[in-house]
């Protein structure tokens, strides 16, 4: 099979052509990595075979977009063509654009070690190694199948670096120059400060926003750093197989049911969760909200719920003010109100670009002008 033409030209998409990265993303082999993957179709999730279209398998292993790997705890490599499974994506091959930016604000040295928590199917892995060598390279994930596999397949290219079955939320295997996270988590778990060098760098996400957050560590076992201007959506950091049950009857709830509080609300509805910037902000004030969304000719509704019991219904016809229900011991909606003036009064929100502040516990503090929080 011919595939290096298109990591070629995966290459010469995402990134520049003095980049250190040209190289790595042009000498590896994706499709090995990803030879089974999960797509959408009208009833769920169906497997796809890269073995069983050679020429679909290449262009999708090529593109610069995520192939999901995992759904729940179903494996795409252990899968029938029968199998519809349910739930959320547990795993995936980040799109390369993603993983080379992580890369990029990690600062990698040619001397450095790094700790990568999210091995996946291991295209990240593949990539550093590549940049660094194998033994710089301390690969992480919670999910055994995908060690074992992501392990024998960057073997058959080559390639050893260090992949281990940890859960990186408890002790890491080591101490690093670098810890880069293609996961994501809420609060920074104090075992990555702890196995970060002195001066040692960390890159990872805020689960639940789209934060993508750098912080250097300080004498005190501590890290400080910033919110940057870029974004990056992973999936969150778990410790087994699935993640725990959602809010599924609650939002039932939410979409059929009258609540304690019908009012009219403020602004149009929205839809959070393809507003990144508002998205974010709203999780840093009120932390755990899951949403739903749904718009037709006629009528755009918006759901809300918080394991605290805690839901909201919004409904209007485009952009008129919409009829809100809510009920439970908050206001979702409210809140979410209360951001979005925030926004329209002082013309941005302040957490992308906010300065982070990173505790040796863990605990974590934004700032950004007179704007404080905690995670």
């Amino acid at each position: 099979m011919n595939w290096q033409p298109h990591a070629v030209g995966l290459a010469e998409r995402v990134t520049h052509r003095s980049s250190r990265w040209r190289a790595p993303v042009a000498e590896t082999a994706r499709h090995l990595l990803v030879p089974r993957w999960w797509e959408r179709d009208p009833d769920g999730w169906a497997v796809r075979d890269g073995s069983a279209d050679e020429s679909r398998w290449l262009d999708t292993a090529y593109s610069d977009t995520s192939l999901i790997t995992s759904v729940g705890p179903l494996h795409a490599d252990c899968a029938s063509s029968d199998d519809r499974p349910v739930g959320l994506p547990t795993s995936s091959s980040t799109l390369p654009s993603l993983v080379v930016r992580m890369f990029q604000h990690a600062r990698l040295g040619d001397s450095d070690t790094l700790g990568h928590v999210g091995t996946g199917p291991g295209y990240g892995d593949a990539l550093a190694c590549r940049r660094l060598g194998d033994k710089q390279v301390t690969s992480m994930d919670v999910d055994p199948y995908l060690v074992e596999a992501a392990r024998a397949r960057l073997g058959e290219m080559g390639l050893h670096p260090a992949v281990l079955h940890v859960d990186a939320t408890g002790d890491l295997p080591g101490t690093f120059d670098r810890i880069v996270a293609t996961v994501s988590v809420r609060p920074i778990p104090a075992s990555w400060l702890a196995a970060l060098k002195p001066g040692g760098r960390l890159v990872t996400t805020i689960a639940g926003t789209s934060l993508l957050v750098t912080a250097e560590k300080t004498e005190d076992g501590g890290a400080t750093g910033r919110v940057e201007w870029d974004r990056a959506g992973f999936m969150h950091a778990r410790h087994s197989a699935d993640y725990p049950p959602r809010l599924a009857a609650l939002l039932a709830t939410a979409r059929k049911h009258d609540g304690d509080d019908i009012s009219t609300g403020r602004y149009p509805v929205v839809h959070v969760t393809e507003a990144w910037d508002l998205a974010s902000m709203l999780d840093i004030v009120a932390p755990g909200i899951e949403h739903r969304f749904d718009e037709d000719d006629k009528q755009r509704t918006a759901l809300m719920a918080h394991a605290d019991g805690s839901w909201a219904r919004a409904t209007a016809h485009a952009d008129e003010a919409p009829q809100v229900n809510q009920s439970g011991p908050r206001r979702l909606w409210d809140i979410l109100d209360e951001v979005r003036t925030y926004w329209l009064t002082n013309g941005e929100l302040p957490v992308r670009g906010a300065k982070i502040f990173v505790k040796p516990d863990g605990s974590t503090d934004l700032a950004r002008g007179k704007w404080l929080a905690k995670l």
